[in-house]
């Protein structure tokens, strides 16, 4: 199974942050994430409310059985012709022997 995170660098919190949970038969579930920006700048609270929902998420994969496996990070930073981005980062997950 796997959790894609996707978080947005945009300016003015006009991004699009997500968690997909893609699951073993293929089928896949969107959750909101908040946008690392906000109208005033960065805001540490997203990225903190962002960080408690990867946690949770990861806490309740293992309590269901599932350890993690592998993380892979990628970024699109901004370009000098562009100021948006996002970070991904895939966490695999292999179910556990029962």
């Amino acid at each position: 199974m796997q959790i894609t995170t996707i978080e947005s660098i945009i300016p003015g919190g006009l991004g699009r942050s997500k968690m997909i949970t893609t699951k073993v038969d293929g089928t896949n579930t969107e959750e909101t994430m908040q946008n690392f920006y906000s109208l005033v700048g960065i805001n540490f609270g997203n990225i903190e409310a962002n960080d408690k929902d990867i946690v949770n998420k990861i806490n309740a994969m293992e309590a269901d059985g599932w350890e993690l496996a592998q993380v892979s990070v990628g970024a699109q930073s901004p370009t000098k012709d562009s100021n948006q981005g996002i970070f991904l980062t895939r966490y695999l997950f292999k179910k556990t022997a029962e």
